[in-house]
This record gives C-alpha cells, structure tokens and sequence, in this order.
C-alpha cells in the first residue's frame, strides 16, 4: 500500500513537473510578471498536493516590496512558501544547472547566488535590491543551506543589506514539517549528504506530512544594522520553532 501509494504520488508530481515546463514555455513570455507569479503559486500547491503534502498557514503576508526571511530544511521549502505566497527565491548558482528543475526554478524569476564566491553576495545583493525597489517580494534563505529543522544555523548577514538600503520591510516565516509519527518529521529533509532522489522518495512514502508556514509580523529595516537584524530574526525563528515542540 505505502509503495503503491508513493508510486502514485511520483507520478502525480511528474505529470506537474511536465504541465509546469510547458506553461513556462508557452506562456510566460507573454504575460506579466505579476501574473507569472500567480501561477507559480498556483503551481506550487497543486505540486505539494501531488507530493501528498497539506500545507497549514498561519498569519499574512505584507504587501511588496518585502524580503522574506526563512528558516531552511529541504527543497519543499520553495514549494510551501510559494503556495502560501509566491516570491522570488534566492538559490544556489548550480541548482540552475539541474535537469528540468533548474529550468523551472529559473522561469519562475529566482536569482543565483555563487555561495563559494563572498564577491558574488554583493551582485545579488544589487539584484535582490532592484527587485525590491521594483515592488517584488524576495525570499532567502539566511542559513545559506539546511539544517534538520530542530534548530536553526547562524544567519549570514549580507543579503539582508538589500532591505535596509531600499527601506523595504523583513518579513520572517517559519517552516517546520510534521507527519503521523513525528512532530518534527525529518521525510522531507534535505541536509548533509541525503540525496534529492532519496529525500523525494522519503517525502511521498510520508504518512499525512504537512508543511506549516508561519508568517511572523514584518519588521521595518530603515537604519537598521544587518547583523543585530540577522540575529534578532533567528532568535525570533528558533523561539518559535521550541514553541512548537512544547
């Protein structure tokens, strides 16, 4: 049963994978990019649905320009914070070169970061701040990789820089993953040296996981100092995380 089922699932995400490279490809190039965001919202819950995930949402999201501040455990991450409220990621420069995936992570308007480079935090920097200045809501990942989800790593500072020079709002979201036998499930992790297949074959063979997205309040960044806001933002996380294990 649990095989026949993860079986469906993969086949139900192929087929969102497939339907979504071809709404790129065929009609992204004529719409807007508000409308192309529309879409990968609308796409990442029908994915996280194929996956077998329920999403619970709690709190709202602020108006754009807007810097989404999250905590990082897996690849689903993307998909959970999209179905909540599409925005444009930051991601690693190679996932761009991953078959099929990096196609649609790049059609959907992420901006690659060269992690091993510290000179290429300062590109993004100016793209994440021209993006806010152009009214979109950025999403990055501070930790700059995953942890397990029941701590958070140290965030780095730097791209928080592009909030503070645009005045633009920070906004924290919370992600944690539970499942029928976990309360914090680690089938959709993606941490050390798990693999994207073993960690996918793990998500959908989960029973009842759900993805919770917590949105805190947005905090103002005019004159703000990007470390004490990096920590102040971690804390903030990690507090509500233990609350959740309580």
């Amino acid at each position: 049963m649990r095989f026949a089922r993860a079986l469906w699932r993969l086949t139900a995400a192929l087929w969102q994978a497939v339907s979504g490279a071809l709404i790129c490809a065929l009609w992204f190039p004529f719409i807007t990019p508000a409308q192309r965001m529309t879409h990968v919202g609308r796409w990442s819950a029908r994915m996280l649905r194929a996956l077998g995930i329920r999403v619970e949402a709690r709190g709202a999201m602020h108006a754009g320009p807007l810097l989404v501040v999250a905590n990082h455990i897996s690849w689903v991450d993307i998909l959970a914070v999209n179905a909540v409220h599409p925005a444009r990621f930051v991601s690693k420069a190679d996932v761009r070169h991953w078959p099929f995936i990096g196609y649609l992570v790049a059609s959907g308007g992420t901006l690659f970061i060269e992690r091993e480079r510290k000179r290429d935090a300062l590109r993004v920097v100016h793209q994440i701040a021209a993006a806010l200045q152009a009214g979109d809501i950025v999403a990055v990942f501070p930790e700059g990789t995953t942890s397990d989800g029941h701590d958070v790593l140290p965030f780095h500072a730097n791209l928080l820089q592009a909030a503070i020079a645009t005045g633009a709002p920070v906004q924290p979201v919370v992600l944690r993953y539970r499942d029928a036998h976990a309360a914090v499930s680690q089938a959709p992790s993606y941490v050390g040296d798990t693999s994207l297949a073993a960690s996918l074959w793990a998500t959908v063979t989960a029973d009842k996981l759900v993805a919770e997205v917590i949105v805190e309040n947005a905090l103002g960044t005019r004159h703000a100092d990007r470390r004490a806001l990096a920590e102040h933002l971690r804390e903030l996380i990690v507090g509500r995380l233990k609350e959740g294990r309580a």
